[in-house]
C-alpha cells in the first residue's frame, strides 16, 4: 500500500490546512476547513479532488470553509456527534471509538474534551498519523473554553497512550510561543532547550514546526509531563496530583 501524501499549508493568521491524498484511489481529505478559498486553491494546484472533510470541533476558524468546499466538491463531511448542532453541513457524525474508512485505511475517532466539550481527534494507525485539532499542540495544549482541567488532562493522557512514533498534526502554528512558556516551567530539560533552538531557527526561516510526534511531546511538552519531579519542584507542587499540576500549568500559560 502506498503511503498517503500529506500537504500542510498556512491558513488565516496561524491555522494550518492539511490535505491527505491517496495516489492510488484519488481520495483526498481535508482536516477541518479554516479557509475554503485557500484549501480549494491548494486542491487545484495539486489537481486533487476533495472526497472527505474531517472536522475536529465547532470553532469558526475550523469550520468556516465547509459550505464553500461542500458546494464545490460534495465531500463526505464527518464531524463530532456531540457538536452536530453547532456545525452546519455534516453528512456523518461520529463518537468516541467509532471507525470509518478512508482510502482503504481505518480512521479511528478519539473524543478529547477540554478545548470544546465534543472535540474529536482522528487517528490512522496504519500510517502512524494523528490529527489533533486544538487538543494537543507542539509544546502545548488547547485553552479550556468548554472543559475542565480534568477533561483535558484525561484527553492528553489518551493521546499519550498512542505509539511514540505517531506523527501529530495540529490546528495551529503555536510552537514558538508555547516553547517560550515551556522553558519557564521545565528549565532543566536539555532536550526542550535544544528543541527551542531548532524552533527558533525554523521560524526565522519561515518553516513550519509541525508535524511533531507523540514521543517528542512526552519528552518536552510540560502539559504531558505533569508527573515529572523537576517540573513539580520548580512549581513547588511536589505533593500535588497530576491534575492539579496540569491545572496550574494551564492557568500560568493563560496569563503568560
Amino acid at each position: 500500500m502506498t503511503s498517503l501524501m500529506i500537504d500542510q499549508f498556512s491558513c488565516r493568521q496561524d491555522n494550518f490546512g492539511v490535505l491527505l491524498h491517496d495516489p492510488l484511489t484519488g481520495e483526498t481529505a481535508s482536516i477541518d476547513a479554516p479557509d475554503g478559498t485557500v484549501i480549494a486553491d491548494e486542491l487545484r494546484q495539486r489537481n486533487w479532488r476533495l472526497t472527505h472533510l474531517l472536522v475536529t470541533h465547532h470553532h469558526p476558524d475550523h469550520v468556516e470553509g465547509i459550505a464553500a468546499l461542500a458546494e464545490a466538491y460534495s465531500p463526505k463531511v464527518i464531524g463530532p456527534s456531540a457538536e452536530a448542532g453547532k456545525i452546519a453541513g455534516l453528512t456523518q457524525t461520529v463518537s468516541d471509538g467509532d471507525t470509518f474508512e478512508f482510502a482503504g485505511r481505518t480512521v479511528k475517532v478519539i473524543t478529547t474534551p477540554g478545548h470544546t466539550a465534543g472535540h474529536i481527534c482522528f487517528y490512522i494507525a496504519d500510517e502512524d498519523l494523528l490529527f489533533a485539532g486544538d487538543t494537543l499542540f507542539a509544546l502545548g495544549c488547547g485553552r479550556l473554553f468548554e472543559g475542565s482541567p480534568e477533561d483535558m488532562f484525561g484527553s492528553l493522557a489518551r493521546l499519550g497512550d498512542l505509539p511514540d512514533q505517531t506523527r501529530v498534526y495540529c490546528g495551529h502554528e503555536y510552537t514558538q510561543s508555547n516553547g517560550r512558556f515551556a522553558v519557564t516551567v521545565d528549565p532543566d530539560n536539555d532536550e526542550l532547550a535544544k528543541r527551542m533552538e531548532d524552533i527558533t531557527d525554523m521560524r526565522a526561516k519561515g518553516l513550519a514546526t509541525l508535524p511533531t510526534t507523540i514521543g517528542f511531546e512526552k519528552r518536552t511538552n510540560p502539559f504531558m509531563r505533569c508527573g515529572d519531579p523537576s517540573i513539580r519542584r520548580h512549581l513547588g507542587m511536589e505533593a500535588a496530583s497530576d491534575v492539579e499540576v496540569f491545572a496550574d500549568l494551564r492557568r500560568r500559560k493563560d496569563h503568560f
